[in-house]
């Protein structure tokens, strides 16, 4: 068992009773891993069928699966496809609760490495926009990769501070996550290493920042829009107080209760419809997760009138937990500082920022691809790019979604990374093989995930024909145009890895060396 900080084990104590034990007991488990099926590439029961894993469901979550530690998922073809991510199950919960929906425009604020952020650009569809934010340079680039590999159209990823955020985007998302940085309580079973960071930074250093993040948040949400708020703590410092002084500092926000799955706990009073996640209770890691909605425009303002010049108090209330076997632990009050809540007044929701562009627009931007740009372009599925905008950036060849988005913004990566165009020849890039499979591209090298040149090819080297192979590629080959000609789309069981280029018997790898398998 990990050597667990004294102050956190006599809180543990005090808040589950006759618990504590089980709780304690949990830490000389081994934790749960899991796995997050793409549902944007394949159906869960296509998975189910295809994939040579031992997997069990995740209750509370409808593509979450787990796996045995002995299974090495990572090193599968079907991992650098993008059929699945490798989630903590308990961190699968946040994504799946909110209701986001094909059309919306959704702000993961605090991003990386994208576990969430991937779940979330599935429930769109490839419609609406994806803002994937983090303020962590560092962090930011795993988020890249990932939403990358996932095959994210519509997204664009982020790299700035919420005030930022706030300032440029005004007030326009429908849908909010704040996975917020916290003192990671919930994951001293699963790194060890955290218990010297919560000894450094605990609940009290986290508290103020997750309220500040969730301050830019409610005002960047347009009315009747919803807020998810999760972390991996059990602190009710960063937790039940932190939704309580939101909840205090807008009116306009009310508690929705999220579907309950065998073995949650409800949160604390004030946040009784707000789900906690005990280790000894479920299998997976510890976790909080509120969910809330804005009111509309004319709930705004009545609940402002009514709360206006009055600092609202949270009542001391006694916790109760759903079980009825944990003792009740006194809960300190959830007071909000009077001095914020005198200066609260009603956030007036700015006009979005977020305009659609209009079909003459595209179509008068569109006239701007370069020839060699589209010559590629129309060999692939039209969904794909007709409803976006071009860009160029020196040599880099983007397709930006149809937004008028913010100028004033560190953008890491904006919509679909095309390619290069190099000397009047276009190269694509790895990112938009990804976004591809088997029917949608003319040129295609179809393997097997038992075909050893599948491994070989994900390690960077030459793909070597077969005479049936190669007298195949030779006539697709020759149905392709001059500027695409010899490219070819590397498959494993229809699902994209990469590119190659044709030549006599072998295919030259162009998969992209920052992602090999090593």
């Amino acid at each position: 068992m990990q050597k667990l900080p004294q102050d956190f084990l006599n809180r543990m104590k005090a808040e589950l009773g006759e618990e504590f034990d089980s709780f304690l007991a949990c830490f000389d488990a081994e934790g749960y891993a899991g796995l997050r099926v793409n549902t944007g590439k394949i159906t869960v029961e296509e998975f189910l069928s295809s994939a040579p894993f031992s997997l069990t469901p995740v209750p509370w979550t409808a593509n979450g699966f787990y796996y045995g530690r002995e299974e090495n998922v990572t090193k599968h073809p079907y991992y650098y496809a993008g059929l699945y991510y490798i989630q903590e199950p308990s961190a699968m919960l946040p994504a799946s609760r909110l209701p986001v929906q094909p059309g919306d425009t959704v702000l993961d604020l605090c991003a990386a490495p994208g576990g969430k952020a991937t779940e979330l650009s599935s429930h769109l569809q490839g419609r609406g926009l994806l803002v994937a934010n983090d303020a962590s340079a560092s962090r930011a680039k795993a988020l890249v990769k990932n939403l990358a590999v996932w095959g994210v159209p519509n997204c664009c990823i982020t790299g700035e501070t919420p005030e930022k955020l706030l300032e440029q985007f005004g007030c326009c998302f429908d849908k909010i996550l704040v996975d917020a940085p916290c003192s990671g309580e919930g994951m001293f079973r699963k790194d060890g290493g955290l218990i010297d960071s919560w000894k450094e930074r605990g609940p009290e250093y986290y508290a103020p920042i997750q309220k500040e993040i969730l301050d830019c948040a409610v005002q960047m949400l347009k009315p009747g829009g919803m807020l998810a708020y999760s972390t991996c703590t059990f602190s009710r410092e960063e937790d039940e107080e932190v939704i309580a002084y939101i909840v205090n500092r807008y009116p306009e926000l009310s508690f929705v209760q999220p579907d309950m799955a065998e073995g949650f706990a409800a949160g604390a009073a004030p946040c009784e419809k707000c789900i906690r996640i005990w280790p000894h209770r479920v299998e997976g890691e510890g976790h909080f997760f509120a969910l809330l909605k804005k009111g509309d425009e004319t709930d705004c303002r009545e609940d402002v009138m009514r709360q206006s010049g009055a600092a609202r108090q949270t009542e001391t209330k006694k916790y109760t937990a759903p079980s009825g076997q944990m003792q009740q632990a006194e809960v300190r009050k959830c007071t909000v500082p009077s001095e914020p809540m005198q200066q609260t007044k009603a956030k007036k929701c700015t006009a979005p920022s977020l305009t659609p562009y209009s079909i003459s627009e595209i179509q008068k931007n569109h006239r701007k691809i370069p020839e060699q740009v589209m010559e590629f372009l129309s060999v692939l599925p039209k969904q794909l790019w007709e409803n976006t905008v071009y860009e160029q950036i020196g040599e880099q060849c983007l397709l930006l979604p149809p937004y008028h988005l913010p100028k004033r913004l560190r953008y890491l990566r904006t919509g679909i990374w095309l390619g290069t165009l190099k000397q009047e020849r276009f190269e694509p890039s790895q990112s938009l093989a990804m976004l591809l499979n088997y029917a949608s591209f003319p040129c295609v090298l179809n393997l097997s995930s038992s075909d050893g040149r599948t491994v070989r090819y994900l390690k960077g080297e030459t793909v070597e024909l077969t005479s049936e192979e190669n007298a195949s590629l030779e006539k697709q080959v020759k149905r392709m145009s001059r500027g695409i000609k010899g490219w070819t789309l590397i498959c494993v069981d229809g699902f994209s890895l990469g590119w190659g280029k044709f030549m006599k018997d072998a295919i030259k790898n162009k998969y992209y060396p920052g992602w090999r398998l090593q």
